[in-house]
Parts: structure tokens; C-alpha cells; sequence
């Protein structure tokens, strides 16, 4: 797999999770809470992830979490954007 196709990958699961537990992050932009760097900070954090599949399968889950998964490296960020 590419870099790019990686980053693309990981960027999908982001705003996947962002959307699963109640994060507009078009919404955090347009805000001021959010920019374009600590978006790309978003998706290299979750690149490290060690659990995607897991992330995956959650996201094709009904589960409808109030919170991120305890392994999921962008918890900190999604529930401070809920705050």
C-alpha cells in the first residue's frame, strides 16, 4: 500500500470515528477548533494505530458510542471536540 493510499485509509477512518461518536468536524473547522494540521496530526496519530481492523469493524457495527474506543489514539481529541 502506498503513503498516499495509507493517509487516504487513515484519513476515512478518522472521520468515520469523528461521525460514530458525535463529532461534526466540519463543524470543529468552521469553528476554530480544528484546522487543516491538527486534521493531518489526526490521521498520523491514527496510522500508528495498532487495532484498524478492530476500528473497522466497529464502524460497520450499530453501535452508536457516546465515546472512542479505549485504542483508539484520537480519544483525547474527539472528546475534547465534544466538550
Amino acid at each position: 500500500m502506498s503513503a498516499d493510499d495509507r493517509f487516504n485509509r487513515h484519513a476515512k477512518l478518522v472521520s468515520k470515528m469523528a461521525d460514530k461518536v458525535g463529532v461534526d468536524l466540519t463543524e470543529e473547522m468552521q469553528r476554530g477548533k480544528v484546522d487543516a494540521e491538527d486534521l493531518r496530526n489526526m490521521v498520523h496519530r491514527c496510522e500508528g494505530c495498532t487495532s484498524p481492523e478492530d476500528c473497522i469493524a466497529l464502524m460497520e457495527s450499530e453501535d452508536k458510542s457516546a465515546f472512542p474506543p479505549s485504542y483508539c489514539r484520537n480519544a483525547d481529541a474527539f472528546t475534547s471536540m465534544k466538550s
